[in-house]
């Protein structure tokens, strides 16, 4: 075994000292020393839920991979999921312990998805989930405004939330629920949320799925709720110098930059302890009268398809 190859926890790493991707500063060897510090961190974000990640192979574009690959070694634990849209069951990956992270590391898979529901019970997420996109790469100060807002919404719902960057330049609410409500209504009361943040300040912040209805505002994305992933807390994201989707208090938000949270800086700053989990307020039962607000607004994508639709019959007509 050369230099360049090592094998941990039964686990052979190979290629270890070749660049990880244009841009990332760091090597093969970088990513798997990262997700190894701080695997006690980042494990319970992925355990027990299905797991898609982003994978990063010499001389090939970036690929979200959801199916686990025919050599996946048989200690990996799997759970059959039937994808409707495709119409094919697909067989995720459940990122349990230190060696399927190692594992995941060594084919290259740098960004992690977990869904927001465990393998069981499907129909019950365990958070709500807002994603504040800024409409532009430098605007996250933007979305840290618009978290704000949104924190305001869940304050005056009685409902409380934590924060983390996305890694990349937006910002993620996630609020704890109690799993006494099946997905359809955490998908309502999400829908609410984001419309009541908007309604604080429509110059900032905005619910339209059409990008180009967004004029210059941030994106409060509503649609987190039901099969869809979040990236989790500490994972790194594909971008210039490998940041991490990484928590912060509300009163540092306004203090912080995205660049600020890479492979190279996280390890220390999780040494001691789990943020996220701190951070992170005890489960709460989602309000009836959010929900049903929720169900009178109808769902961003199933909107925008039928405005899309309409736009393009006017255009031809």
């Amino acid at each position: 075994m050369s230099g360049n190859d090592e094998t941990r926890d039964g686990v052979p790493l190979t290629n270890l000292d070749q660049p990880l991707f244009d841009g990332a500063g760091a090597t093969k060897r970088d990513l798997v020393d990262y997700l190894d510090s701080v695997r006690d961190r980042i494990l319970p974000q992925l355990r027990d839920r299905p797991l898609s990640v982003i994978r990063v192979l010499r001389g090939q574009a970036p690929f979200m991979q959801k199916n686990v690959p025919r050599y996946t070694p048989d200690w990996v634990r799997t759970v059959p999921v039937w994808a409707e849209a495709s119409r094919r069951e697909v067989r995720y990956a459940l990122c349990d312990d230190r060696r399927t992270l190692l594992w995941f590391a060594n084919q290259r898979a740098v960004e992690y998805h977990p869904t927001l529901h465990r393998v069981e019970p499907r129909d019950r997420p365990t958070h709500l989930v807002l994603d504040l996109d800024p409409p532009a790469g430098d605007a996250f100060a933007l979305a840290v405004r618009a978290a704000h807002l949104v924190r305001q919404a869940l304050a005056e719902t009685g409902l409380a939330g934590a924060v983390k960057t996305s890694g990349a330049k937006g910002v993620h609410v996630f609020v704890p629920i109690d799993g006494s409500v099946p997905v359809d209504d955490v998908a309502a009361a999400t829908r609410a949320l984001a419309a009541r943040a908007e309604r604080l300040d429509p110059a900032l912040a905005t619910t339209a799925f059409i990008r180009e209805d967004r004029a210059g505002r941030v994106f409060v994305d509503s649609t987190r709720a039901g099969g869809a992933t979040v990236v989790a807390a500490y994972s790194p994201r594909l971008r210039p110098g490998t940041p991490v989707s990484f928590p912060v208090s509300w009163a540092e938000l306004d203090r912080v930059t995205p660049a600020d949270f890479t492979i190279r800086t996280v390890p220390p700053l999780v040494a001691e302890g789990d943020p996220w989990a701190d951070l992170m307020p005890p489960p709460q039962a989602i309000p009836t009268d959010l929900i049903a607000e929720g169900h009178t607004i109808p769902v961003a994508r199933v909107q925008a398809l039928r405005e899309g639709r309409r736009r393009a019959r006017r255009d031809q007509g």
